[in-house]
């Protein structure tokens, strides 16, 4: 799937609030919250197609921005050593889930050739067949987020640390000169140029969350430059709608970058500058419960949502022929798909969100 075909996704482990030695150290809510709000947005993009979901909450923006703070805060620590965390952490989940698509495929007539290997490490867009399009399209994701992984410690975070701002604001060069000047090369390397360039100013506004970039803005500036971008990419979605057959940013990798990094940008500066951390939210058990368990199985509900949505729909075309339930549940609803396929990915996060806890070297638990 093609760079336009995006706006959906997840990133990593939880962010960590700064504590004294002596403590444990405490959830950070307020990231917690926009990724478990992310993955809901996530699952209902896929579910109903709202083209307006990305302008309300653009989720991938967000969860790479909350990404590249983890990234970066992460690289205090020796650069191998983290790449290799980040890898142990994400790829066991992706091979468990990979396991069963892949079988799946085989099984309705795929024949793969050498690009297989990119179902062992996705720094390309794995393989498969039509029949299976619906499940491996979301892989996009991860290879962007490796690709990120792997740039940030000799690249980036050194490039970035020379002249954050300036580094910031040239961000968005990328996916301008690939959209106005050099569409960039076919196939795989193409594909991952467009996906790079669009949120690459998303990753360096985790940076510059980390480094206290943001927190010395001025409330002006963050202002103007949030409007300036939010402007220019809903004004580009609008005005390209023709093109693209829609507004939806999904389609339009220029007005995603612009409009992702402008609702981004004082999202983590209100962050930085007011600590926001939401630490309210533990007083109420069952958000806060919910919130935990999507953070500790983001992962699980990203691969297997899709797969959810798909077994939801045989699932209650067999409803159908019980004439109670024809009778009184709302089968033909979309919500009706919305609600089952979150059952679904609830059966998932039992089954296999112990690969998670695995992966991250902890002991194997049904429910975090």
């Amino acid at each position: 799937m093609g760079a336009h075909r995006r706006g959906r996704g997840l990133a990593g482990v939880s962010v960590r609030e700064a504590a004294p030695a002596s403590a444990p150290p405490q959830r950070d809510r307020y990231f917690d919250t926009l990724r478990a709000l992310a993955l809901i947005r996530v699952v209902g993009y896929h579910t109903f197609n709202w083209a307006w979901a990305g302008l309300v909450f653009p989720s991938m923006g967000i969860m790479f921005a909350l990404a590249g703070t983890l990234m970066a805060k992460s690289l205090e620590r020796p650069a191998l050593k983290v790449v290799r965390s980040r890898l142990r952490r994400l790829l066991p989940p992706f091979w468990f889930w990979g396991v069963f698509v892949v079988l799946a495929m085989l099984l309705h007539g795929w024949m793969p050739d050498w690009r297989i290997v990119y179902w062992i490490v996705p720094l390309g867009d794995p393989p498969g067949n039509a029949w299976g399009e619906q499940a491996w399209e979301i892989l996009w994701y991860l290879r962007t987020y490796l690709w990120f992984v792997l740039l940030s410690p000799l690249l980036l975070l050194r490039v970035f640390r020379l002249a954050p701002l300036p580094v910031l604001l040239l961000s968005l060069a990328p996916v301008l000169v690939l959209n106005f000047v050099w569409a960039g090369p076919d196939g795989r390397i193409g594909t991952a140029l467009w996906d790079l360039s669009t949120y690459l100013c998303c990753w360096l506004l985790g940076f510059a969350h980390r480094d206290g970039v943001l927190r010395r803005m001025r409330p002006a500036a963050v202002v103007v430059l949030s409007l300036a971008a939010l402007g220019f990419g809903g004004w580009y979605a609008l005005a390209h709608r023709a093109e693209f057959g829609t507004y939806d940013l999904d389609e339009n990798p220029l007005a995603q970058a612009f409009w992702s990094a402008g609702f981004v940008l004082p999202l983590l500066w209100a962050k930085a500058r007011f600590g926001i951390g939401f630490a309210r939210l533990t007083r109420f058990r069952r958000t806060n419960r919910i919130v935990t368990v999507f953070n500790a199985r983001a992962v699980t509900i990203y691969l297997w949502h899709e797969i959810a949505l798909l077994l939801a729909v045989p699932l209650i075309d067999r409803f159908w022929d019980v004439p109670a339930f024809e009778a009184y549940l709302p089968l033909d609803s979309q919500w009706f798909l919305f609600g089952v396929g979150w059952l679904l990915i609830g059966v998932f996060v039992l089954l296999c969100g112990w690969v998670e806890d695995v992966a991250a070297r902890k002991r194997p638990r049904l429910l975090p």
